[in-house]
Parts: C-alpha cells; structure tokens; sequence
C-alpha cells in the first residue's frame, strides 16, 4: 500500500483510534478495583474524621472496624430498611433526577469513642458551582453536634471552598439541631456572622452566601429526617426507663 495515500493515512489512523481506545478501556478495567476501594477509604476517613479521628488510607479500615459499631439505613418515613449502609453514595442519590427525597435511603454510623457513643450522618447538598457534602456527628442526646466534616466539588477557592477547612467547621461543635423546647430548628449559616450565644447558627462565608445557604439547606433538609427517626427512639428510651423505674419502686 502506498504509505502516501489518503487511504493508507485514514486506515493508520483508524488502526490506531481502535488500539488507544483497547488500551485505554482494558487500563480503566483494571484500575476499576483499586478506584472503589480508594473511593472506600476516602468515605471511612470522612467518617472518622467527624468524631475527631484522623487516618490515612493504609489506616482506614483498621480504622473504622474500631471505632463504628454499627451501620443503618432508614426510609424517609423513619423505618429501618435493610441493606449496606456503607454502599449508599448519597451524593449520587441527591443528584440523582429519577428520585425523589421520598424514595431516598438515608444511612448513618453509630460510633463508640472514649466510652462515648456518637451517630454519624452522611448529607448532600448543592453550593454555588456544584454539590456539597458532608459529616455531621450527633452526641447520645441526638441533639449537640460532636464535630462536622464538608467537601465540595468545585466552590471558589478562598470563598465558597472554606467549607472544607477547620475556620468553618469547627465552630459546629456544641451546637444544637433543636431549641429548647425540643423542636427541630437545625443549624443555620449565617450571612454576616452567627448571633452571639445563639446555639443555632454558624458564621458565615464571607463573599461565599450562595455556597453557605447551601450548606444551610443540606443541613435542615438531611437532619429534619433523622430528627424524626431519633425523637422516636428518645420517646421509646424514655418510656422504657420510667417502665423500669416504676417497677423498682413497687419491688421496694
């Protein structure tokens, strides 16, 4: 064939489109394994993160066998429903245009630390250029925020990306979700700076509202569904615990 042909040029280069793209196609089979389990690791050490544990990669299974005792998943409606918690990927499931919040799975961890038992829920939301996401870690009462981890995709830097920096999360801990009248209010970023003493609200970002509003809407839209789950189970915990103090008292 006449190497100066169009027609030997066109099949070159077809020959060369098909052996690229095998190669290509066999690489990304093969890598496939090791993106899940860095997927994996990345997500454990989140988790840990919003309890106050940090790890590498190599540590984050030992990791998280130690520290989360349990995994759970719940309807929107606040019924268990079975299944791996670990493999709902809620950002898929948010952005996810086929479903509706009803149809979500909501998963959360129960964590052991210091003798101290915290619950872990994952959220996804929207910022200004793309989804958010994020850890917050409730303590026993289901009520005070323990610590809260957030991520993004592709806020401003300096901006909108400061969600993910200690400045904006670490004034969530000690914060309350309810009022003290027991009624679910979550916790709001506040443009212009959290009120001072209010047990509510975080400061916001400066020049970053779009993304911090939407951190407040994640927030109120992921834990007003878990409220609903652990109020329940307070009032059952609370019950039981006057059922068995009423009858201590009538054994005496």
């Amino acid at each position: 064939m006449n190497k100066e042909s169009n027609t030997y040029t066109f099949t070159f280069a077809v020959i060369m489109v098909l052996v690229i793209g095998t190669v290509l196609a066999f690489t990304s089979e093969v890598l496939q394994p090791r993106k899940k389990q860095n997927a994996a690791d990345k997500k454990m050490i989140d988790i840990l993160s919003a309890i106050g544990v940090d790890a590498t990669r190599t540590q984050a299974k030992e990791k998280y066998a130690k520290y989360i005792s349990s995994e759970t998943i719940i309807s929107n409606k606040g019924e268990i429903i079975d299944g791996s918690a670990f493999n709902i990927d809620v950002l898929f499931q948010y952005r996810d245009k086929t479903l509706s919040p009803n149809d979500f799975k909501y998963p959360f961890y129960t964590a052991e630390k210091d003798n101290q038992t915290y619950f872990i829920v994952p959220m996804a939301g929207t910022g200004l250029w793309g989804p958010v996401w994020g850890f917050v870690a409730l303590e026993k009462d289901y009520n005070t925020v323990y610590g809260a981890v957030f991520d993004h995709k592709a806020e401003t830097p300096g901006l909108g990306a400061e969600i993910n920096t200690d400045i904006f999360e670490l004034p969530f801990k000690g914060k309350k979700i309810k009022n003290y009248l027991g009624e679910f209010v979550s916790i709001e970023v506040k443009k212009g700076g959290a009120e001072e003493g209010n047990m509510h609200q975080v400061d916001g970002i400066t020049g970053g509202t779009i993304t911090s509003d939407g951190v407040s809407d994640m927030l109120f839209n992921t834990l007003k569904v878990y409220d609903n789950y652990f109020s329940a189970i307070n009032i059952v915990n609370d019950t039981t615990a006057q059922l068995i103090n009423t009858n201590n008292i009538n054994m005496q």
